[in-house]
């Protein structure tokens, strides 16, 4: 999959095209993410011990990962604060490495 979790990444499709945000979660059974801040739905729930009140929760809905693309860090590129695609490099000591399409810089998890 070309993002993972703690990546900044831009959503380019859907109802919530435009917005970034933190991957949270990452599902690859279901090619799906989840952005903390994007795609907020209300789940109805019971009233529990945790929550005697019951009530409606706000949280985060999952998206397909082929709706977003990471966000290149890099001040000199051209797409800087914008969804870019990646390349895959193989580095000399055989470890892959993901890069801007654009600007060649490399895409950093912030963990």
């Amino acid at each position: 999959m070309h993002v993972r979790k703690d990546d900044l990444v831009a959503v380019m499709a859907g109802n919530e095209a435009g917005k970034t945000g933190r991957i949270m979660k990452v599902l690859p059974d279901k090619k799906r993410v989840i952005i903390k801040g994007v795609k907020l739905v209300y789940k109805h729930t019971k009233p529990s011990q945790n929550n005697p009140q019951g009530g409606r929760i706000q949280k985060e809905a999952s998206i397909s990962a082929s709706n977003v693309l990471p966000i290149c860090q890099n001040k000199n590129c051209k797409k800087n604060g914008k969804g870019v695609r990646i390349r895959k490099k193989i580095l000399e000591n055989g470890n892959k490495v993901r890069t801007c399409a654009f600007c060649g810089s490399e895409i950093l998890s912030t963990e």
